[in-house]
Parts: C-alpha cells; structure tokens; sequence
C-alpha cells in the first residue's frame, strides 16, 4: 500500500465536520470500523455521532470517499455516586467497533465508570392492519372487531435506531481509560488505572479482574496502567502499558490473575539526559498492536516507538513527534499540557504510523523509506477538498516564509484523537469540536 501523503503528484484531501464550539462538543474519540464504511465519534457531551461512507456513483466518482452523518445518539448521561459524593462525567472516553455479523452494526462506547454496547440498525417497513389496536396505536373495543386481520409491512422513510443492548458496570473503582475487543468475539477488557477487568459481552452482571497492581498501601503506589490492548489474533494475549513508559505482555493461559507478566518491554533510560520532566514524559498515553500482530507501538509525550514482540530491551523503531518542545518541558508543565495524552495509530498495512502534536498538526512516519512529514488540519487555511501543505517548525535562527515558529505554537490546539481507514489512505482527525476528514487525491 502507497501512501500518497508523501506525494507531491497525489495530495490529501479533507472534508470537515464541525460543531460551535462548547465544552460539550469538543471530541474525546474517534474510530472506523472493521470494513471503514462507518466512522464514530464520542464527544464530552456524552453524544456518539456516527458517520457512513457514501456509495460510489457513475455520476460522481469522487463522492466515494465522503462520509455523511448516519445516526446520532445520546450514549451517557451525567450521573453521581451518592455513596463516594462524586460526579460522573458523561464523556466518552473510547468507542470500539465489534466486527459485523448481520445486518445490524455493534459498538461499545465508555465513560469514566460504565460500558454499553449499543445496536445501530435500520427500519424502512412499518407493520400495520392490527386487529387489537387502531392506526394511531390505541387499544380498540373487543366488541367492534368482526373480522380477522392479517397485519402486513407498508415501506416507510429509512428509520436509524440506536438501541443499547448491554450495559456494564459497577466493576470500576477507578476511571476506565481503555477498552478493547477480543478477536473471539466473545469478550473483552476494560481497563482502569489500577485494574483490568475481562468481560463476556452476554453478561453485564459480573466481569472477572485480570490484572490488579493496587498496593496494600496506597501509599507505595508508584504507577498506574494508562492503556491496554488485546492481540489482533492470539486471544489469549493481552498488552498494557504504564505511567512508567513500559509495556507488559501478558498470557491469560498462565494463570486466571495475571499478575506476573510474560513479557516485559521497558528502555533504559540515558543518565546524561535525566531531569525533573523525565518520569512524566516517559508515560505512555496509548499502546496499539500492528495489525499483523508481530509489532506494539507506544507513544509517549515526545516520541512514537516500535516494538518487536521478540525484542523486550529496546524499541527497534524511534520517532520524534516534537522534539523541538524538549526545552519548552518547564511551560508546559505549568499549563498542564504535559499530561496531555496523544494517541497513535497504523495504516492498514503497518508500514505508516500516524500520531497528533499540537497546533492542529498531525506527523505520519513511513517505516520503510524513513520520511515523515507534519501536516495541519485546521479551518483557517484550508476549504473542502483543499490539497494540504507540509508544515515545518522553526527551532532557531532565520525563519524561512513557509516554517512556523516554535514560539508560535498554539497549544490549545491539539490532535488528541486519530484514526485509520483499515484497508484505504483515508484518516479521520479530531481537532478539538471539528472532525476532519483526509483522503487521498480522487483524480
């Protein structure tokens, strides 16, 4: 698989999908399914909006990579814990899709403390001719029925519904920052900052915890579980990684508890460049299986890593994201932006990793030619179907007319969230309250 985004004969282009911006409205997550006909969105507001992709036309080729507004539905809602005197916000923090069985589409979507799996289906016949009750759906007089009607189905307007199905919960003590499917189909994990809990997606009234880091003493406490993720084919392994920049392997064939991990994936730490900042920037903030299942990436504040699952001592693949904010750590660590958690994801054939930063940029690293290229996805310089332009970072001396200053940089802009067509060069951003939408050039 090509990928166009490093060629200046074969741009992207991008659609946008915005909303005013309110708190409510600013996107914690994004996510394609298994084929990348839909595309879901979960935002602080506790909305899940899903997109789908329109179908090819004769008439208009080019239509084929859009994707329009599907369904919308309200999956949380804000609630509080009476007993601990807490709020639980409604945000979604992730969406995972379950692969297509039927005709119907299966997605679980989490806030900080409940998982729902949640059924988008579509109806476009309508029953109607029953004998109990009327048109209007009111109960008629037994007595005026004097004959037997067989109801049929009339064509109607197509209807998207949105049903929730299951509904998982009170198994987190913790905020839940992760969830992730199993490739049996049958089950899978949520994960908070202590614990991660194994599900079976027919029962919601108990989940069996299958890791647990929680010391005796919190006080001894001197790391959480930040992301967890399961084996894209080996059901029975799973990976999490920590706020202390390593990742463990874990087999659940071992033992029902995984405590003791089977692998350990962790780099030394150079001395010479220790500071006050190195344990924060170590943190991993998401992990993801290739989807070959031969590699782990990780991305921590500065860079993006490669794993090899049989080389436990170092990544055998090193990506700076923004180096250039390596001496800008002490402001970002007063306005809180150092604890922002950046994600990263594959392209369809693992050989292009993609992953955020911040002024609306977004950096994508070939793995086999070793080039990288940074790209802006924002209204201000860009209109639908726009081809985009690399962006550079000045660090010092003389600006060249096209580089941005390091000093310029807005870091209340920031691409948190991405993710990737399964099988084609088309990627979804989300910019705060806009989602963008890049694919390459139609010609």
């Amino acid at each position: 698989l090509s990928i166009s985004f490093f060629d200046d004969h074969n741009d992207p282009l991008f659609l946008l999908f915005s909303a005013s911006c309110v708190a409510a409205d600013i996107i914690s997550t994004v996510e394609f399914n298994s084929t990348g006909e839909l595309l879901a969105t979960g935002d602080k507001g506790g909305r899940v909006v899903v997109f789908q992709r329109e179908q090819e036309s004769k008439t208009q080729p080019h239509r084929r990579g859009e994707y329009n507004v599907y369904s919308t539905f309200q999956s949380h809602e804000p609630e509080f814990d009476y007993l601990k005197s807490l709020e639980i916000e409604e945000k979604i923090n992730k969406i995972k899709w379950l692969p297509q069985q039927n005709a119907a589409y299966f997605l679980l979507s989490t806030n900080d403390k409940t998982v729902k799996l949640w059924k988008i289906s579509e109806r476009d016949k309508r029953p109607e001719g029953y004998n109990l009750k009327d048109e209007d759906g009111r109960i008629r007089d037994p007595s005026t029925i004097t004959s037997l009607r067989v109801p049929v189905l009339q064509p109607m307007d197509l209807m998207v519904e949105a049903t929730a199905r299951r509904i998982f919960s009170n198994a987190h003590t913790y905020h839940i920052n992760s969830i992730s499917v199993n490739s049996d189909l049958q089950t899978f994990i949520s994960t908070d900052d202590l614990r991660v809990n194994l599900w079976n997606l027919e029962i919601t009234d108990r989940s069996f915890n299958i890791v647990d880091i929680k010391p005796a003493n919190m006080e001894e406490l001197t790391e959480v579980i930040t992301s967890a993720e399961f084996h894209p084919q080996q059901c029975h392994t799973f990976a999490y990684s920590s706020s202390k920049g390593s990742i463990r392997l874990c087999d659940m064939r071992l033992a029902a508890l995984c405590d003791k991990h089977c692998k350990y994936f962790e780099e030394p730490e150079d001395p010479a460049t220790r500071s006050f900042f190195s344990e924060i920037i170590s943190s991993i903030s998401d992990v993801k299986f290739s989807h070959n299942g031969r590699y782990l990436m990780t991305r921590d504040y500065l860079t993006v890593k490669v794993w090899d699952l049989q080389m436990e001592n170092k990544p055998v693949e090193t990506y700076q994201v923004h180096d250039y904010l390596r001496g800008k750590l002490c402001s970002l660590y007063e306005n809180d932006c150092i604890f922002d958690k950046f994600e990263c994801v594959w392209n369809g054939s693992d050989s292009v990793i993609m992953t955020g930063s911040y002024n609306n940029f977004f950096r994508m690293f070939d793995r086999n030619t070793k080039r990288d290229v940074t790209l802006e996805a924002s209204r201000e310089n860009s209109k639908p179907r726009a081809i985009l332009k690399p962006r550079k970072v000045c660090v010092g001396g003389k600006r060249r007319k096209d580089e941005i200053s390091v000093d310029s940089l807005d870091f209340s802009k920031k691409i948190l969230h991405t993710t990737w067509h399964p099988y084609e060069n088309i990627i979804a951003v989300a910019a705060t309250n806009n989602l963008y939408i890049f694919q390459d050039k139609v010609n």
